[in-house]
């Protein structure tokens, strides 16, 4: 296999880096290392950059032009997400364009296709996944929303929780259940849910490291209509399977792997006591950069598997495991390296590097939580990648 980028992909890679100096703060990824970012400004930020990006069709390039995209390979939209992820840039799609939007493509009727996907392209709308429950959480198929038909409508009663983004997003894509009497995987349906519809109240979650972008969704008799059931119904939970799938194939992991491995070699650099008075801190430098490369051939292999018209099931999931497992190392090797002042929070004049590996280390601890626990990832590629039987 080669593992080179062709000449025009290390072109549109040095147009998408120009742009994006030219675009944002130049300051911008520092301070949002440190935390110095305002919520107002980052979401200020994240329209102007949507609505740039839009006007280039780079939101969801891969996708067919008829619903927004310029039909790239899917390869260019990995470069765009590694390089955005690596300068921090606030919008980009998100949720609608990584997962939301190719579901639609794949189990969506025709008229939800040209209805959302071309939206969500144009940055129009903000998407939320709406799936985790109090109770349903690495056994989501476990989750007790319910979506009740009547007539020409389904009523919806539930609570969902630790949903990114829903704070801001207008437009909620649900799991819920549509037969309570069927066996639990086949009892799910996939429901397209306007954000401000009557009975929907969002409230936000504090998570340990300070950050409010999760949050619970409560819904109280809510109404949507059928039209807005996306695939069969009661067949939810193969969609959800395929939707998580998407999420999980993800480069950024390593591309926010790759800026905070160069912050602390710069610091290394710097100081020269941090090594000396952590010698083997210069070798767990030198092996979480090993590992990161070891990382990129794993998600870009993502990207070509999607070129040839396959789905990536196993293979999204050890890109998710290593990924987040690696962010989790690379964090402790920033602890290790800057010493016991590592764990002052920022806005310390003690801090090192203004405290941002104390907040990288708290974030780190949810990275093999969120979007399914490295313990599910282990058993996907056990069974689905190696055939292994179920234990």
């Amino acid at each position: 296999m080669d593992f080179s980028f062709t000449p025009e992909e290390e072109r549109f890679r040095e147009e998408l880096r120009a742009f994006l100096a030219g675009q944002l703060p130049p300051d911008w990824a520092d301070r949002e290392f440190v935390g110095e970012i305002r919520p107002e400004e980052r979401a200020e930020l994240a329209r102007f950059m949507n609505r740039a990006l839009a006007d280039k069709k780079w939101l969801a390039m891969a996708w067919p032009k008829e619903y927004g995209g310029l039909a790239s390979p899917h390869i260019q939209q990995a470069i765009f997400t590694d390089e955005t992820a690596y300068n921090r840039m606030p919008g980009g799609g998100g949720t609608g364009v990584s997962w939301v939007g190719p579901a639609i493509m794949q189990f969506g009727n025709e008229e939800q296709r040209k209805l959302y996907l071309p939206r969500i392209a144009n940055g129009d709308d903000t998407w939320s996944a709406l799936y985790t429950e109090p109770g349903s959480g690495s056994d989501l198929a476990s989750l007790q929303t319910r979506a009740v038909r009547d007539g020409d409508e389904y009523v919806i009663n539930g609570t969902k929780i630790f949903a990114a983004g829903a704070q801001e997003a207008s437009m909620g894509w649900l799991a819920a259940r549509t037969d309570p009497h069927a066996a639990k995987h086949r009892g799910i349906s996939n429901l397209i849910v306007p954000m401000d519809a009557p009975g929907i109240t969002v409230r936000p979650m504090e998570s340990m490291d300070g950050g409010k972008t999760l949050n619970e969704v409560f819904f109280e008799n809510v109404r949507v209509s059928t039209e807005n059931l996306v695939g069969r119904e009661n067949r939810g939970w193969y969609q959800v399977m395929t939707t998580l799938d998407f999420e999980r194939s993800g480069v950024s992991a390593y591309s926010n792997a790759r800026r905070n491995i160069e912050r602390l070699v710069e610091a290394a650099k710097d100081e020269a006591s941090l090594i000396k008075n952590n010698p083997a801190a210069r070798y767990e430098l030198a092996d979480r950069w090993i590992e990161l490369q070891v990382g990129y051939n794993v998600a870009y292999r993502v990207p070509q598997l999607q070129e040839q018209g396959l789905i990536p099931n196993h293979e999204a999931s050890v890109s998710k495991l290593y990924g987040s497992e690696l962010t989790q190392r690379v964090a402790t090797t920033g602890m290790h390296l800057l010493g016991a002042a590592s764990q002052l929070a920022p806005g310390s004049p003690y801090a090192r590097l203004g405290g941002a590996f104390s907040q990288a280390y708290l974030e780190a601890v949810s990275a093999t939580i969120a979007a399914g626990t490295s313990e599910v990832q282990r058993n996907i590629i056990a069974q689905r990648g190696l055939g292994l039987p179920r234990g």
